[in-house]
């Protein structure tokens, strides 16, 4: 059956484009979490990972996290009731029975390897059991004399208990003068204790004899059956029970449905399952599994009873950088440095938010606060998220904090500063097998200022071919960028780490007149040139939001 357990994980996720803060912070946290907390937390990542983070992770020894994509929640996060599925062969009395014991109306059909094959309900039973005049239902349905003992509560005093009934029909056997018209070879026939019309059934080429009331049967008439190949079946019940019983012999196989079947899978959006459910009369839909294989069945009312997904936001906290379906999410906690955005929460979390330069700096003031080693490979993790976010020391978001950590996260890593920071910019830069939608969405990210969106890409160059080659690519494509992405403005920090200046490439009606008013600085060939600016959030946004909100 499904395992539920996944619905008590906590996802530990950054923001869409991640860069190294996001990705190593997520790593980090979860970590931290997991060594002060009996609950599973899982770092994952809201998108495509860049090819410095990709550096970093492999340097480290770390394992790319799961990509989570949308936080909506699924199937999976629904309590599933858990209903075995059940044998084609079982008879519809034993369904029906299951059904009743059970509190279900449907059953789900399956094979020995739990795939879903069709399902049942208790109105196709009753359907097939007011159906009067199917007097070949058994042998249509090739009903097993297992089945046909266990409904008649019957003991099989000749014949094949492992036989199989192909021929014939249902018929009760009143007199030998009525049976000789009646019954033919191969049918099933149901008597009293009347040894005349026992021993008619027989010798008219029953295949079947069914003596009701427990009536006694000679042990002459038991070998003449066995000498015809007719079975006999003696059962408590009388003739009227006997008839209506027999035909629910019939394997549920034979009743059941197996066309435009109704299924989810775990994965399955709620949403996308809620509008199905609406449309249809039925009551339960069969679940199943990533593999296919059934798990159970849900109805509309286990979606009043919805998990959502449990989420720690980290190094962001606007809702236009996180990943898709967060309103349906639990958020429990955010961890971060950025201004605080416009994301709303259904009830109190634990939100802290520091005037550092990088999310990785406050993690490593909450493992010395919990009072947890830093290993290795979490202090090689953090390190890396800080001199990233910082251009190694460089921007003016930079703190003493986060220089005092990163130090601190060297000796315990066992890198030096310089040497490391240059080998994992150099990684980021290359731009071998890289297209312009790459580079100009590996660190991307949307911002909502009053009525218009804007985007704002940014890469950070170590040597001039890089930058030149980047710049060249990113400006010829923007236009088709602005295109697909529907924003007002797309804007792109192409920024020298060495030089410690950005040029700013740009698109979008207005775009040119906005930087340049911003910053009181002219565009020469489509670019502005910002000597000294090379953080977005705190020398780029900042004017441009000031600018289009006076």
């Amino acid at each position: 059956m499904f395992d539920t357990t996944k619905q008590r994980v906590i996802r530990v996720i950054g923001h869409k484009n991640p860069d190294t803060d996001s990705i190593c912070s997520a790593i980090s946290y979860a970590y931290l979490r997991n060594q002060i907390s009996d609950q599973v937390h899982e770092p994952r990542r809201a998108g495509e990972i860049s090819r410095e983070t990709q550096f970093v992770l492999d340097h480290f020894g770390e394992k790319l996290p799961k990509l989570s994509v949308d936080m909506s929640p699924t199937i999976s996060y629904i309590d599933i009731r858990q209903e075995p599925g059940v044998d084609g062969e079982m008879s519809t009395r034993d369904a029906w029975q299951r059904m009743n014991d059970r509190n279900i109306d449907t059953l789900c059909i399956t094979d020995k390897e739990n795939n879903l094959l069709g399902l049942i309900t208790v109105r196709d039973i009753a359907n097939a059991n007011m159906d009067l005049f199917h007097t070949k239902v058994l042998a249509e349905s090739h009903t097993s004399y297992q089945n046909l003992l266990s409904v008649l509560n019957g003991k099989l005093l000749t014949g094949d208990p492992d036989g199989i009934i192909t021929t014939g029909q249902i018929h009760v056997g009143t007199s030998p003068e009525a049976m000789e018209e009646l019954v033919h070879k191969g049918d099933l026939v149901m008597v009293t204790n009347r040894y005349e019309a026992q021993m008619c059934a027989i010798d008219y080429g029953a295949a079947c004899l069914v003596v009701c009331m427990d009536s006694a049967v000679p042990q002459k008439l038991i070998d003449r059956a066995a000498d015809m190949d007719c079975a006999v079946i003696q059962t408590p019940y009388d003739t009227y029970a006997a008839a209506r019983l027999v035909s629910m012999a019939a394997p549920v196989r034979f009743f059941m449905k197996t066309k435009g079947l109704l299924s989810f899978n775990v994965n399955t959006p709620v949403e996308e399952a809620r509008k199905i459910m609406a449309s249809v009369r039925h009551r339960y839909f069969p679940i199943l599994d990533q593999n296919g294989k059934y798990c159970g069945v849900i109805s509309r009312r286990n979606l009043l009873n919805m998990h959502r997904k449990r989420v720690i936001l980290v190094d962001h906290n606007e809702k236009s950088q996180a990943v898709d379906g967060l309103d349906e999410a639990e958020i429990l906690e955010i961890i971060d440095h950025h201004r605080i955005g416009a994301l709303e929460t259904g009830g109190p979390v634990y939100f802290r938010n520091e005037p550092v330069g990088c999310t990785a700096t406050i993690l490593h003031a909450m493992f010395h606060e919990n009072h947890v080693d830093i290993p290795k490979n979490i202090a090689g993790l953090l390190l890396s998220a800080i001199l990233s976010d910082t251009l190694m020391f460089h921007s003016p978001t930079c703190t003493l904090v986060d220089q005092a950590a990163a130090r601190e996260l060297s000796e315990i890593c066992g890198e030096d500063i310089d040497e490391y920071g240059k080998k994992m910019f150099e990684a980021g830069e290359d731009l071998s097998g890289r297209d312009a939608d790459d580079i100009l969405h590996t660190d991307y990210k949307e911002f909502n200022i009053g009525d218009k969106t804007i985007s704002v890409g940014q890469g950070f160059y170590m040597s001039e071919k890089a930058y030149k080659e980047a710049g060249d690519l990113v400006e010829a494509y923007l236009p088709i960028a602005l295109e697909h992405s529907g924003n007002a403005m797309i804007f792109y920090m192409l920024t020298s780490v060495l030089k410690q200046s950005t040029e700013l490439l740009y698109v979008g009606k207005g775009a040119e007149e906005l930087a340049c008013s911003a910053f009181h600085v002219p565009a020469e060939d489509g670019r502005i040139m910002h000597r000294g600016v090379v953080s977005r959030k705190k020398q780029l946004i900042p004017p441009l939001r000031e600018r289009l909100l006076s």
